[in-house]
């Protein structure tokens, strides 16, 4: 039931991001060849004017195919004969779309059960924000010019800036006052702290508050990839830690067992709908990572495209893009192969 359930939302995201490139493509007056869900064989399809639609063998993935996609065809409606804006809006709505689900996931969660302020529950004896005069009730502003919406941006902010010193705004009874924290190492996790305790639970706010929160959520999880992306880069998070399909299929089943366990299928349910924001965000940051083959590397062609005001050859640009295609597969087969080591 789990994979069932993790297939679906893994289908829902991906049509979504596939339908970005469709509506556009159909906008800007290019041919769809085929439209659809899945990779390798047909289970089903039909054909509706210029279009196939269908469901392929394999549950992941899923494809906007158009007319000179692949720069070969001189028809009038092909990719590759409209204006390099109209294609690169065509290239960039599958991420943009991405991000437009993620907030409507969030905006579903901010009405459902609110979010988490960033006020202080309490402070750890001995640790900065206590040396420094927090209170239970100071709400947090922001950190180090970054603005606090959430508790857990304070925790995301000392994750990703171990040790920093920083310089928080906090606010009590109507009045902002600004402070310089240096973490302190906790001795039980081994981890440099501030010292700040919140709490986990969500409080709801009026409708307009649930939907500037809602893009304060996507705002949140693009950082967290993106900073992410950034450690990994840097040598701060090892390749062994990356997690693939089967990995996130087994951390959506835990998920949904434990919520289920927890409150019943109600909460099972709104825990799979915050598992896809991240997944819809994380799709979408990752998809505009400038790497052949996929819309980031593509909309990289084309920007330079624009500046150059000439074509790049369609042989030099495929074969940058088949190459980048078959390091991303050797890379998803690696992140595969750790997933079921980890699990096993």
């Amino acid at each position: 039931m789990n994979i069932i359930i993790a297939l679906i939302i893994f289908s829902i995201i991906i049509l979504f991001h596939e339908l970005g490139h469709f509506l556009f493509a159909k906008i800007n007056g290019i041919r769809v060849n085929e439209f659809c869900l899945g990779l390798g064989p047909t289970l089903i399809g039909f054909t509706k004017g210029e279009t196939k639609y269908s469901l392929k063998l394999l549950p992941f993935g899923g494809a906007c195919i158009m007319e000179g996609e692949d720069g070969e065809s001189q028809e009038e409606d092909s990719f590759n004969s409209k204006s390099v804006w109209a294609r690169m809006s065509v290239v960039a709505a599958g991420p943009i779309f991405n991000f437009i689900m993620a907030w409507v996931f969030a905006l579903i969660i901010m009405l459902s059960v609110g979010y988490d302020r960033p006020a202080l529950t309490s402070v750890r004896e001995g640790f900065p924000a206590e040396e420094a005069g927090l209170q239970k009730g100071d709400e947090i502003i922001s950190m180090n010019g970054s603005r606090i919406h959430f508790f857990r941006e304070i925790s995301q902010y000392s994750m990703f800036h171990p040790g920093e010193e920083v310089e928080v705004v906090y606010e009590r009874e109507g009045t902002r006052h600004t402070v310089s924290l240096n973490p302190k190492m906790d001795e039980e996790t081994g981890r440099p702290m501030l010292g700040m305790n919140g709490s986990p639970y969500r409080e709801r706010g009026s409708f307009l508050q649930s939907v500037s929160h809602s893009f304060y959520e996507v705002k949140y999880l693009i950082c967290t990839t993106v900073e992410s992306l950034r450690m990994l880069i840097t040598g701060k998070v090892a390749l062994n830690d990356l997690s693939g399909p089967v990995g996130i299929v087994k951390a959506m089943g835990d998920t949904y067992d434990t919520s289920q366990s927890a409150g019943g299928t109600g909460l099972a349910i709104l825990s799979m709908v915050n598992f896809s924001i991240f997944l819809s965000a994380n799709l979408g940051i990752m998809n505009l990572l400038p790497i052949p083959a996929l819309d980031g590397g593509r909309l990289l062609f084309l920007i330079i495209e624009a500046i150059r005001r000439k074509k790049i050859s369609p042989e030099k640009e495929g074969m940058v893009h088949f190459v980048g295609l078959v390091a991303l597969m050797a890379l998803m087969v690696f992140v595969m192969f750790n997933d079921i080591r980890n699990i096993i």
